[in-house]
């Protein structure tokens, strides 16, 4: 699956607050580091062709996705924008028609850094706003309120930025049915292309989660809703979405027609991509090979500080890809083709893992129409344990 071009995602770990929800290596840091970590991005990034070369890789030289996530990159003060993207212009042939994308925190976009993106080149926003109900939000440690996130999106709109997206959790504390349709009817109604869903995630890497996990109180934990009643949610904002155009075509992401992700589109299609700065994940195929790395660098932001550049690496068997391209294709609506697959890695190889498809298929969670194996709305919900099947195949045959 060659691909001449290669997609670009620059972490940037700085935030105001940090949320109660968050499981991100991410986090409040002074200031005066900003400066530090953006220089240490663009030493990894005028590194990496050397690095990959020593892995007997080939790093494309054209970009035609950018991606700047966290975090909340909008902190960045406008001359560090501009000298991250000058090194990045300086290292690659960004397409003219690249997709540049921005995370920003509702009310944290000022018109300095909002004109330093437009000069980048950034053409799409993303905006963290997890709820718009005001107390909501605010309990789950979001220091904007509704009012400043249509605001921000006037804004945006105004400097030319009109591919936008806002992001939604299901299972807030305090959520309830009636305010998640009222933050779904208040995402329809910004006109916003596109809409990210996302179900509460519990587990220790997070204040809320740890606190759910050991039965405590604080951060309103005793008013996280039912595991069945995120799962409601969600699939109320999946019909809600759809009847008005806001289609799904992943298990978390709806856009409009032409306003999906492109940038997230390589991860799930299996197609190249360099992860710079803290905890960043990258995937690139071996020229002429067989063979996939994956790579992701430290997450401890003061070894990253000190010039700790290293990437935990992991190369991936053809039997290994097999088994990524079942659960990557799978969270998609698009599902995937085994014919395709077998064009790709052989018949043998791929034997397996469709029979497992087809018993998914006859239990109800995986449907098969025109040769695509796609997830049901029910496999949806359980696709975790969907996607194990494939693991536990893989691990069977060695």
């Amino acid at each position: 699956m060659p691909d001449s071009a290669v997609g670009l995602y620059v972490s940037v770990p700085f935030c105001k607050s940090k949320c109660t929800y968050c499981n991100f290596a991410s986090g409040v840091f002074p200031a005066d580091q900003h400066a530090q970590y953006i220089s240490r991005v663009i030493e990894e990034l005028n590194a990496a062709g050397e690095w990959a070369g020593g892995l007997g890789l080939e790093l494309p030289s054209r970009v035609d996705t950018i991606y700047l996530g966290g975090g909340t990159p909008s902190l960045l003060e406008p001359e560090l924008f501009d000298g991250l993207f000058a090194a990045i212009r300086a290292k690659f042939a960004v397409d003219p028609d690249a997709e540049i994308t921005v995370e920003c925190a509702p009310g944290q976009l000022g018109d300095p850094v909002l004109d330093a993106m437009l000069s980048a080149g950034v053409n799409r926003v993303s905006l963290g706003v997890q709820s718009f109900i005001d107390k909501e939000a605010h309990e789950s440690g979001r220091l904007h309120s509704r009012a400043v996130v249509l605001d921000d999106l006037r804004r945006l709109r105004d400097m030319g930025i009109s591919n936008l997206n806002v992001d939604l959790i299901a299972g807030l504390a305090g959520q309830t049915f009636a305010s998640w349709n009222e933050s779904l009817e208040v995402l329809l109604e910004s006109g916003v292309p596109h809409g990210s869903v996302y179900m509460l995630e519990v587990d220790e890497d997070s204040r809320l989660g740890r606190e759910l996990m050991s039965g405590g109180a604080r951060y309103r934990a005793g008013l996280v809703p039912t595991d069945d009643a995120i799962a409601q949610m969600y699939e109320t904002a999946v019909a809600h979405l759809e009847s008005a155009g806001v289609r799904q075509y992943e298990i978390s992401n709806f856009a409009r027609a032409g306003f999906e992700s492109r940038h997230n589109l390589r991860y799930w299609q299996r197609r190249p991509y360099l992860g710079l700065g803290l905890d960043a994940s990258s995937m690139l195929r071996e020229d002429g090979g067989e063979l996939v790395l994956r790579a992701t660098t430290t997450d401890d932001l003061k070894g990253y500080l000190s010039g700790d550049l290293f990437r935990e690496t992991t190369w991936l068997s053809p039997a290994r890809q097999v088994e990524e391209a079942w659960f990557l294709a799978l969270r998609t609506n698009a599902g995937i083709d085994p014919e395709e697959l077998q064009e790709e890695f052989g018949r043998e190889l791929v034997a397996a893992s469709v029979e497992v498809a087809g018993r998914l298929a006859g239990d109800g969670l995986l449907l098969r129409e025109e040769g695509r194996f796609r997830l049901t709305p029910r496999g949806r919900m359980v696709s975790n344990d969907v996607f194990q099947e494939f693991l536990a195949e893989a691990e069977s045959v060695g």
